[in-house]
């Protein structure tokens, strides 16, 4: 066992616990009152992310809604190594942003393409000279329609040269990543970064409880939605695909709520693993991995589940982790012991290379010691995640938790509810 391995749970558990953010805020918050100053929230959009355009919509509610200060910075995509594949990044996140608004009654609309670049070039000057104007928030939801679904925004470049909207850029970029980031359609307030319409209702509460509402607001306008708590069974539902990794800490913390969906609705749950994205070659840059964690932390705790001590298991702990779930899943006991292996490693800090703590997780899970081992040399796992993996990209996916139902797929823990969405329309089709 490797020095890591036996400190990770522990460090992990302080940097992760709930506790630490809150304490956090808290200096963050005496600070800003020491310097008299009102609440300082950075926003950085990137005019050709749909999910950005989402927020270009909502952002003037934003400051009816709070005493705040707001600093936009307009930067560019993600850089390679934080989108290492960007052509299905970017055709997902048109069709998933039209998902959202939706669901929001929201009216962007996915055009099936990329904004012209003669046309995002002239918006991005003129919402560069809103920031300068500072009359951003208000400017840049017509900016963004126009650059989306209107008209040429004209071919002269609003009074910016080319360079000065490149240097605007590149300072903006480079202030993101300095911060800890690496997407558009991030919210940056005191140390803590919040992305898009999935996760405003974070900083919405913790503007709240630092009491910079403006009078007569409360609730979140974009608050999670919350699972099943009846019973909607019937014969016949489709089955979800759950698209897998055990090295995913969002895979850890939506996994029960995908087999509570399946139980309350009647659905099977097919599991679907695939190897982690670093495991299969993709690299996975330090800014993605740190707010990954933060943010399944957050998102962890909204929902109840346990998480945050956790134990690393890329590589052998994963390898083995595979074998032994096919065993698990002939014997009828896939659902418990991927519960047990995703609790173990992200809420437990077990070692799932070692032994004994592979034991730990397989036993709990109700199966055998003496099968599990003869498993962990059985290779048959490989072709089923490579398997799985195909058919994920056939489908315009590529990170996971991906889920299926019928001709949904969506990426993302936050997605569950598009899932439901899909199982209840099911039911609805099959009754007329």
């Amino acid at each position: 066992m490797s020095l890591k391995t036996l400190l990770m749970p522990a460090i992990s558990d302080r940097l992760l616990s709930r506790d630490r953010l809150l304490r956090r805020r808290v200096r963050a918050e005496a600070r800003r009152a020491a310097e008299g100053r009102l609440h300082e929230v950075h926003y950085f959009h990137q005019a050709d992310d749909p999910y950005s355009a989402l927020v270009a919509e909502w952002l003037p509610q934003l400051l009816s809604r709070y005493d705040i200060t707001l600093v936009p910075h307009l930067v560019g995509p993600p850089p390679d190594a934080a989108a290492p594949d960007r052509q299905r990044l970017v055709a997902y996140s048109r069709r998933d942003a039209d998902l959202l608004a939706r669901h929001w009654g929201l009216v962007w609309r996915d055009p099936g393409s990329q904004p012209d670049p003669g046309r995002l070039e002239a918006v991005a000057a003129q919402a560069i000279i809103a920031i300068q104007q500072g009359d951003f928030a208000d400017q840049i939801g017509p900016l963004s329609r126009t650059l989306w679904h209107g008209h040429e925004a004209g071919s002269a470049i609003a009074g910016l040269s080319s360079g000065e909207v490149s240097r605007h850029l590149a300072a903006s970029n480079a202030l993101r990543q300095r911060l800890g980031h690496y997407l558009g359609a991030m919210f940056y307030c005191e140390g803590e970064w919040y992305w898009g319409l999935d996760r405003i209702y974070h900083l919405e509460q913790r503007l709240q409880d630092a009491g910079a509402a403006r009078p007569g607001v409360s609730g979140c306008m974009f608050a999670p939605e919350s699972d099943l708590e009846r019973p909607q069974t019937q014969a016949g539902r489709p089955p979800i695909d759950f698209f897998v990794s055990l090295r995913s800490p969002y895979s850890a913390i939506v996994a029960p709520r995908v087999f509570h969906l399946g139980r309350m609705t009647g659905a099977q749950v097919r599991l679907r693993p695939v190897l982690p994205m670093v495991m299969r070659g993709l690299p996975v840059p330090r800014e993605k991995r740190s707010y990954i964690s933060l943010d399944a932390a957050r998102e962890a705790h909204v929902r109840g589940i346990p998480f945050g001590r956790l134990n690393d298991p890329v590589g052998r702990p994963t390898e083995r982790g595979l074998a032994v779930l096919a065993l698990a899943e002939s014997r009828g006991l896939g659902e418990a012991y991927l519960l047990s292996f995703m609790h173990g490693v992200w809420a437990e800090g077990v070692d799932a290379g070692s032994d004994r703590g592979l034991r730990r997780i397989v036993e709990r899970a109700g199966l055998d010691w003496g099968e599990a081992r003869q498993a962990v040399a059985n290779p048959a796992w490989r072709q089923t995640a490579e398997d799985n993996r195909a058919e994920l990209l056939s489908l315009g996916l590529w990170g996971v938790p991906s889920l299926r139902v019928g001709d949904t797929a969506v990426w993302g823990q936050d997605r569950l509810w598009a899932i439901q969405a899909a199982l209840i329309q099911a039911d609805q089709e099959v009754s007329r």
